[in-house]
């Protein structure tokens, strides 16, 4: 019933019915223990067409919180949001080069709970979960090899959260989170998708049948770390050639230091102020990207693609991007193909995350262990 809701959106007993085939008396059974335990709530009535009016139900995706974290490179964004992704409060917190779990993990607790006392939504935490780059070994809750932060390698995130918060605790690389907000965005289409983040590295997710598809090890979606060929540039990884090494948004601050750029802000700035160097670079880098998105895009055969991130968003790094794909992708793929830039911003990962938590609360077998502890 709640997978039905969530997939039609508010309905009625008799729209319910017809479209489960269960019996009026074991519908209504069902729907006032779904009731009581907060998953399923009124939304208004049907217009009457002569008789009483009928009672409209849908999930209650918006009283449960989650705390949602998005761990980068430089910085640390938290944000409370409810189960549809929508951010309640947010703060970021820079972090300096780096940094380390001993240092931010503390740092990340005192947030979280701080942001949950602001919102008054401490007692409606369903779950947290949390972003970071790099692989994630899901079975044991922890990080491997980062890339961008080699300090973080084999750290336990799972059991300082889940003993500080009491409830569970998802973890998540950020690009495969970004993918998601957008196809949840998007209202969950029955597609395929490929998102692409390029910010301070670069990544990628891809999302197939309305879950994130990682790959046998974790991997799925490493596309700043494919080689280009003729490029021998050390990347962030340890090797060379890496898509990564030249068209990141720490490739474009170091190529563009000559010209006083010291951050990626600064790149950004100077690309929204028409400055030709950066307009150049940036579009260089978007070329880059496109070839191995072509690839990609060609293998995967998605629907939608993506574009996030400070740099991915910046319109001359989008239309290289674009151009080069629709040149280089085999034409069967390209046909229905929809890419653009990603339209959460800053609260993309937390949209992303905010739907794995939906997810996992109201999967069947959370829900009805919810509704068997009660009994």
């Amino acid at each position: 019933m709640l997978a039905v809701l969530r997939a039609h959106g508010s309905l009625t007993r008799q729209e319910l019915q017809e479209r489960i085939g269960l019996s009026r008396v074991t519908l209504v059974e069902r729907l006032d223990a779904l009731r009581r335990h907060g998953f399923v709530r009124a939304a208004g009535h049907r217009d009457s067409s002569g008789g009483r009016r009928a009672e409209v139900l849908e999930v209650d995706d918006e009283t449960p919180t989650a705390l949602a974290v998005d761990l980068g490179q430089s910085h640390a964004a938290l944000a409370v949001t409810d189960l549809r992704g929508a951010v309640l409060a947010r703060d970021v917190h820079r972090l300096r080069v780096r940094h380390a779990p001993d240092d931010v993990v503390p740092m990340l607790l005192d947030a979280g709970r701080e942001l949950l006392s602001r919102t008054g939504r401490t007692g409606t935490l369903k779950a947290m979960a949390l972003s970071i780059p790099g692989q994630i070994d899901h079975d044991r809750g922890v990080t491997v090899a980062p890339p961008t932060m080699p300090d973080w390698s084999g750290t336990a995130l799972r059991e300082p959260f889940a003993d500080a918060f009491g409830v569970p605790v998802l973890l998540e690389n950020d690009a495969n989170a970004l993918t998601f907000g957008d196809y949840c965005a998007m209202g969950r289409p029955d597609t395929t998708a490929v998102g692409v983040k390029i910010g301070t590295g670069i990544g990628a997710g891809v999302v197939v049948g309305g879950r994130i598809h990682r790959g046998e090890s974790g991997t799925a979606g490493e596309m700043g770390h494919m080689r280009i060929e003729g490029n021998d540039r050390r990347c962030g990884c340890g090797r060379r050639g890496c898509v990564a090494a030249s068209a990141s948004g720490l490739a474009l601050v170091r190529d563009l230091r000559d010209s006083g750029v010291r951050s990626m802000d600064d790149v950004v700035r100077r690309v929204e102020a028409g400055r030709g160097d950066a307009v150049r670079a940036t579009a260089e880098a978007g070329r880059l990207v496109g070839t191995v998105l072509a690839t990609v895009v060609t293998i995967v055969n998605p629907r939608h693609v993506r574009v996030g991130g400070a740099i991915g968003v910046l319109p001359p790094f989008l239309e290289a991007l674009r151009r080069t794909v629709e040149s280089n992708a085999h034409a069967s793929a390209l046909r229905g193909l929809d890419v653009g830039a990603s339209r959460l911003g800053e609260n993309g990962a937390f949209v992303g995350l905010a739907g794995l938590v939906a997810d996992s609360v109201f999967e069947p077998a959370a829900v009805d262990a919810a509704l068997d502890s009660s009994v």
